[in-house]
């Protein structure tokens, strides 16, 4: 038999065990999916489930929702802190938390569940997941409150309680959130998929341990964890050194403050990927803020964008990352600081770093995108059944172009990942509305010799009356930024149109607006920025994007220089701007 040493540096078994772990991330995912109840859940994907080692750092993920790779590690840790150092943990327990401000917290809407997961008596590692709940109380059906001044407004905070305690359920804890939550069957629901999804990582774990013995595992996990940060500081080699500094600002509802500057140096040097928020914004009473774990998760989001780890995730990728914040800053609130809307915040601080290293890593990273998360919360009650309905949903829109690409269309924002919209089908089978228009919007923004992606148009149309509408569409000021020469592209909002025909807005931000029988409510997403001079994107290119629909035919003129007969949809003439920038081109095209 193998001696211990040996076993430990045994390059095919770490292999087989690395890619255990990241299997059983992946049975824990579909597990919870195929078991929930509400459809932010099972459609849209809008939770993570993972495993980590005994003393709470990232060893397996799988996830739908990008930002969450950054929440699971700190909230096990935060549970491990408060129950003394994992002493006060026993087999059977399951904790629920979902405090913005300790652990790994987003915003309330986003609950947590830990468990330990004990072999021979030894606590071996943690499984955990976090998934949006479609409620969770507080003063806005939804949860998702868009004008709350603190975050007692937002629903019921759980700061790490034991929901089983030795196997056995509180049922005290169940009856308080049963009581605090306008629909307990879907809330409860998904929080029994995310008690499912645990028992199957840690029977899974257990497993393991059983197939290689606990010693091997662990002496794995070590590895895994050193390879990770090894790999991300042979990445960092890769990237230009010294500082680098960009400005923004955080978008709210510009009635009660804002927009809010925020501001980034970043340090890159051969072992450290420093990012310093300090000098941001102080916390607003305003649902933007977001914690310092919020932002945590996002910058960390960002920094995987940067470094590109060929590799399965794990705590140790993120050892060279340093974040630098103000205590109480609106990228590092405290409470009481509401944060229902918290991922304007983070978003808006990791797309930072993106917009400084942008112009530097052109192979790495493109012009700016949508941003936002363009969240939307329509409540009211079904034409059919009289029951109460209640969607909660991101938006899609149009990434940024870069270097040798179009941007992306009709895809989530950063922070959302492998997300979805709900299906027109279950939407409209599910709520009380019509789907009356779900297209791209193409609008000509983000010209340049490669073209942002556009964004999308959808629209409901109520079928009740007295419905509510929240949004918050961050990017509804600022548009995405260009690249190179690229243009920028154009900004979100929201629009309903009553049944009479009268329209109320743009706007970005509304809390509970009421919408009745007919009215339509178009949500409109931003067209992302563009890279390169417009007038060097090849002719046949700007024929092709007329025919798709993309551009216009003025705008072919107007911003590429090629002039389009709109019958035939072939090329007439050349301006002379675009002769001046493309000296191949014919001159008797002029």
């Amino acid at each position: 038999m193998l001696s211990s040493q040996k076993m430990k540096v045994n390059p095919f078994t770490i292999e087989v065990i690395k890619d255990s772990l990241m299997s059983i991330g992946d049975e824990m995912f579909f597990a919870l999916a195929r078991t929930s109840m509400s459809p932010i859940i099972y459609e849209v994907l809008d939770y993570a489930c993972g495993l980590t080692n005994s003393k709470g750092q990232l060893i397996s993920q799988g996830n739908g929702v990008t930002s969450f790779i950054g929440m699971l590690s700190p909230m096990v840790q935060h549970v491990i802190d408060k129950f003394e150092k994992g002493k006060d943990l026993k087999e059977g327990d399951i904790i629920i938390i979902n405090d913005p401000y300790v652990g790994g917290g987003s915003h309330l809407s986003d609950v947590g569940l830990v468990m330990p997961i004990f072999y021979q008596g030894e606590i071996v590692g943690f499984a955990a997941n976090k998934g949006h709940w479609t409620e969770v109380g507080g003063k806005d059906a939804g949860s998702f409150t868009s004008d709350s001044t603190e975050i007692y407004q937002e629903g019921l905070q759980l700061p790490g309680i034991k929901l089983f305690d030795e196997g056995k359920v509180n049922q005290a804890v169940v009856d308080i959130i049963s009581s605090n939550v306008r629909l307990p069957d879907l809330s409860l629901g998904d929080m029994w998929a995310q008690v499912a999804a645990l028992k199957t990582g840690a029977k899974r774990f257990i497993e393991l341990c059983n197939k290689h013995n606990k010693e091997l595992v662990t002496s794995a996990i070590d590895h895994l964890l050193k390879q990770g940060e090894q790999l991300a500081k042979k990445e960092l080699v890769a990237l230009p050194k010294g500082n680098f500094y960009a400005e923004d600002f955080i978008e709210g509802d510009s009635s009660k403050g804002g927009p809010y500057p925020i501001n980034v140096k970043i340090t890159i040097t051969e072992d450290e990927f420093i990012c310093d928020f300090r000098g941001s914004h102080p916390q607003v009473n305003n649902p933007v803020n977001c914690s310092y774990f919020g932002l945590l998760a996002s910058v960390r989001v960002m920094y995987l964008a940067i470094i590109r780890p060929e590799q399965n995730i794990n705590e140790g990728v993120f050892t060279p990352l340093r974040i630098l914040t103000d205590k109480g800053s609106i990228v590092s609130a405290e409470r009481p600081a509401p944060v229902s809307m918290n991922f304007e915040g983070r978003i808006g601080g990791a797309d930072l770093i993106w917009k400084a290293l942008a112009p530097h890593l052109p192979d790495r990273l493109t012009a700016g995108h949508l941003l936002s998360v363009c969240s939307v919360i329509l409540s009211g009650n079904h034409q059919d059944t009289k029951a109460p309905f209640l969607i909660v949903e991101p938006s899609v829109g149009g990434w940024g172009a870069g270097e040798g690409q179009d941007g992306q269309r009709g895809q989530f924002c950063m922070g959302d990942g492998e997300t979805y919209n709900i299906p027109i089908e279950v939407a409209e089978n599910r709520y009380g509305v019509l789907v009356n228009e779900y297209s791209l919007r193409c609008d000509g923004a983000g010209a340049g010799e490669f073209i942002g992606g556009s964004g999308v148009v959808r629209s409901y149309q109520a079928l009740t009356d007295n419905q509510k509408l929240s949004v918050s569409f961050g990017r509804h000021e600022f548009a995405p930024w260009g690249m190179d020469g690229g243009e920028e592209g154009s900004s979100n909002y929201v629009e309903v149109i009553k049944q009479d025909g009268e329209s109320k807005g743009p706007f970005g931000v509304s809390a509970r607006y009421p919408v009745n029988k007919g009215d339509i409510v178009k949500l409109v997403t931003a067209t992302g920025g563009g890279y390169g001079n417009p007038l060097k994107r090849p002719a046949e290119q700007v024929v092709s994007d007329v025919k798709n629909g993309y551009i216009s035919v003025v705008q072919a003129k107007e911003k590429f220089g090629v002039v389009i007969d709109s019958n035939t949809c072939t090329i007439q003439k050349f301006t002379l701007d675009r002769l001046n920038a493309n000296s191949n081109e014919c001159s008797d095209q002029e």
